[in-house]
């Protein structure tokens, strides 16, 4: 057994009084694991209960990414199997994103590289959250016939305008100048800056308000506006255009488009949807927009009991088949077009959520790791 596999997927030290919890499955993009959210869970529940850890940082192994997602090869073996894995995973998962949102001690998510999907889930929870230049952000559950989930609901729902539907229905992803204008990360410092940080939170002095102290030493070294942002270039187009009422009208509205300079950006659009599951994305547009009036714990609660009725009924099985494991990228989407799509089959899927009614997760603290 090579050294590398017998390292652990998640590295918890504290230094200065800070925790920092490192992902560490470099070679897999630090894609999330059902061990990897127990541990993360569990040091986060420790040091909450540990008067001398004052804040945490999240963080991760190698330079390309921050966490690629959740391990979807993983969750399409359980569902093929039928194990039920995947449904803890989902489970335990959504309980460790709302712990992150809630968490009394502030969370300083450094996020260099790549982070999508369950990383996402990670990082959007965190009082502070630094991205550098090599950042590149996104929820692209769509285009493997998903939804949004980890709090995507909650998070994409609150953008500017409907920046959120925009970056949910497409699952494009966005640079770092995005990231800040959107308001999906708070700082950016340079890749060059990361061990300058490091030397910094070793050597602070804690006050009474660690939070401000950290927000105070990350403003010394980044910035909070960055230049070429495209999302702000390209927002009024995006406001007339998603702010319709169904993917349908969306896609129409785009291929009507007529002002030069936005009829590129229509057009590219227009081709990320005929690629999308028309399923998938008309759950998401519906699931953000409900979103927009649930508390985070239902937003959370909505999103577990979607998930669990989609493996059965939904694109996912499919688009991970087609895109992750045949590779034939060819996915048979149902329907097959947003033509065929009818209303009703999208409010099936959420029939039965009751705001309120479910408020915890199985598991949320049983933190019973197997290595």
């Amino acid at each position: 057994m090579s050294s590398t596999e017998i390292e652990p997927s998640i590295l918890a030290t504290v230094r200065n009084r800070i925790g920092h919890l490192t992902l560490n499955r470099p070679q897999s993009l630090n894609a999330l694991t059902l061990t990897m959210v127990r541990l993360l869970q569990q040091h986060l529940h420790a040091w909450e209960q540990d008067s001398d850890v004052v804040a945490v940082v999240l963080r991760a192994a190698g330079e390309k990414a921050f966490c690629a997602g959740g391990d979807i090869r993983m969750l399409y073996e359980s569902q093929q199997v039928a194990d039920g894995v995947h449904q803890v995973f989902f489970a335990e998962e959504y309980a460790l994103d709302e712990y992150i949102h809630t968490y009394p001690k502030p969370v300083l998510a450094l996020i260099d590289g790549l982070v999508l999907g369950g990383g996402m889930g990670l990082v959007q929870g965190a009082s502070l959250r630094v991205i550098t230049e090599r950042t590149r952000m996104g929820m692209p559950e769509v285009a493997i016939g998903f939804f949004p989930d980890v709090g995507g609901s909650y998070f994409l729902s609150r953008l500017p305008g409907v920046l959120g539907d925009y970056l949910g229905v497409t699952g494009v992803q966005v640079r770092a100048a995005d990231a800040l204008y959107a308001g999906l990360a708070d700082w950016c410092i340079s890749s060059t800056q990361i061990a300058e940080l490091d030397h910094c939170l070793n050597n602070m002095s804690w006050p009474q308000q660690p939070g401000q102290a950290l927000r105070s030493l990350i403003a010394t070294l980044g910035v909070n506006k960055f230049p070429g942002s495209e999302l702000k270039a390209m927002q009024p187009a995006i406001d007339q255009h998603f702010s319709h009422p169904d993917v349908q009208s969306i896609h129409a509205a785009l291929q009507a488009e007529t002002t030069p300079e936005f009829q590129d950006w229509a057009e590219e659009t227009v081709d990320v949807l005929n690629s999308r599951s028309p399923m998938a994305m008309a759950i998401t547009l519906e699931l953000l927009r409900r979103g927009r009036e649930l508390s985070l714990s239902d937003c959370f609660a909505q999103e577990l009991q979607l998930n669990l009725r989609w493996f059965a009924a939904g694109d996912l099985m499919e688009g991970v088949r087609a895109l992750l494991i045949d590779k034939d990228k060819t996915p048979v989407w149902r329907p097959a077009t947003l033509a065929q799509l009818e209303p009703a089959q999208v409010q099936d899927f959420f029939c039965d959520f009751a705001p309120g009614a479910a408020r915890r997760y199985p598991g949320a603290l049983a933190c019973t790791i197997s290595n």
